[in-house]
């Protein structure tokens, strides 16, 4: 099964229903399924912050969102998630595709990708790593943790997912 389905249908299958997305190399196949299958509503995101707030409305509302970005995006989203979201105990899901690693083709995605993991543990962001397709599965176990605890969590999805390392 193509790894982009398997995804897809992954966090689909876990409850989610309403991604908040902002384009991205890594993620492209995934969020073509999203737009082609049409189960999950999506909303195209101009920056992850506003994203947060999209989520944590949606989430109030009875929702249950999942930003989908690139890693860049949690430096310009910690104070949201700092402040509002972990503040208030709102479970909220961002998957984020980890740029700025090996072969990463981008110079400017380095610094990011470097310090990606540390800023995640820095805020308290319990943190799913999937790399293998086999990991996939984790991502039921990450939106239980989130809704059980209600605690945000994060979900990066290597490049070695797809074959590239």
């Amino acid at each position: 099964m193509n790894i982009d389905l398997k995804l897809y249908e992954s966090i689909r299958d876990s409850g989610i229903n309403l991604f908040l997305t902002l384009p991205d190399n890594m993620i492209q196949g995934l969020l073509k399924i999203i737009d082609e299958k049409k189960e999950i509503n999506q909303i195209s995101i101009t920056r992850e912050e506003e994203g947060i707030g999209i989520a944590v409305g949606a989430y109030l509302g009875g929702l249950n969102p999942a930003l989908l970005i690139q890693n860049s995006g949690l430096g310009n989203s910690i104070n949201a998630i700092k402040s509002l979201v972990q503040l208030y105990k709102i479970p909220i899901l961002l998957i984020m595709s980890h740029r700025g690693m090996e072969k990463e083709k981008i110079a400017a995605q380095v610094p990011m990708g470097q310090v990606t993991l540390k800023l995640l543990d820095c805020i308290n962001l319990k943190t799913f790593i999937i790399s293998t397709a086999e990991m996939i599965e984790n991502i039921k176990k990450a939106v239980e943790y989130s809704q059980d605890s209600n605690d945000s969590v994060a979900i990066l999805l290597e490049c070695s997912l797809w074959g590239e390392n």
